[in-house]
């Protein structure tokens, strides 16, 4: 895509000049930078959706412990809770990105999209519009090219890494990568699209990636079930016509900006935030301690 343009502006403006669907300069960027064909590329795009929905599928039917005990089936107990909150088709989105991300967490197959931190929220996301509209696959598809296409663009102005910009960085692009495909698949038109993503950064904006014991499990995944709500919530303001009043591309920088400000300690270093209370200074102290191999003193051979 860095062929056509590095901004949402000059993506919208160049696709109402040549009338191409929105997905097309995301395909023409695999097609001429990494000299793939199209129908290779509409293969593993697939094959990286029937990942996502497997991971989703395992995450509700198989045991999902994590070693150092912090990853307990939280998506099963969520789908199966007597007591329900939230309507059939909220509770099955939550515990969809809860299960594909806890899958990740106990060392399963995922997408990194865009990384395994947030690898819940577009099999989630995208599963359950899919099932709620009837879509087909080839339009979910489409709409993964599209998330491709704004991760591109939040990377080359922002960042996707928490070590770099925070978990706005990476669940909140995540979430911005679903809530726009989301508008695109039922539908909307591309300043749509291009608003349910800058919701969705105004949703996330400031978001701190604080991993307890450094793992990628506490608050990671039950950031990936809230970022899939806010996708949601995001992509319904988005095509209702809300507007977001900060362009989708300012929104952008100000998510780098806030990244560029944010303290090292919150930054993934699991110095700041829940992984310095009390209790993750527990946690972390077990599982390292778990994880040591204690070989017998020199003397003693």
């Amino acid at each position: 895509m860095s062929l056509l343009f590095t901004d949402f502006k000059s993506w919208q403006k160049h696709c109402a000049e040549t009338g191409e669907p929105l997905y097309q300069p995301v395909l023409e960027y695999e097609i001429e930078q990494k000299g793939r064909t199209e129908e290779f590329i509409w293969e593993n795009i697939a094959k990286a959706y029937d990942v996502m929905k497997d991971a989703v599928k395992t995450g509700l039917t198989e045991d999902m412990k994590s070693r150092s005990g912090m990853v307990n089936n939280g998506a099963k107990k969520v789908a199966k809770s007597p007591v329900t909150v939230l309507s059939p088709e909220f509770k099955l989105l939550v515990s969809r990105a809860l299960g594909a991300k806890e899958v990740n967490s106990c060392m399963g197959r995922v997408v990194a999209a865009p990384t395994a931190g947030a690898s819940g929220i577009l099999p989630g996301t995208l599963t359950t519009l899919q099932e709620l509209h009837n879509l087909d696959d080839r339009k979910i598809h489409e709409g993964l090219l599209i998330a491709a296409g704004i991760a591109l663009i939040i990377e080359q102005n922002a960042s996707l890494a928490g070590a770099v910009g925070g978990c706005q960085a990476e669940t909140g692009s995540a979430a911005a990568m679903a809530a726009g495909a989301i508008v695109y698949c039922l539908g909307g038109d591309v300043p749509q699209v291009f608003n349910a993503v800058a919701i969705t950064i105004q949703c996330m904006l400031g978001l701190v990636c604080d991993p307890v014991a450094g793992l990628v499990e506490v608050p990671c995944i039950v950031r990936n079930a809230s970022a899939s709500a806010i996708a949601f919530s995001s992509a319904q303001l988005a095509i209702a016509g809300v507007d977001p009043v900060i362009p989708v591309d300012q929104c952008v920088a100000a998510l780098g900006e806030v990244g560029e400000s944010m303290e090292r300690k919150y930054k993934e270093t699991a110095e700041g935030g829940l992984a310095n209370t009390p209790k993750a200074r527990e946690i972390e102290n077990f599982v390292l301690v778990q994880d040591v191999e204690i070989l017998p003193d020199e003397d003693d051979q």
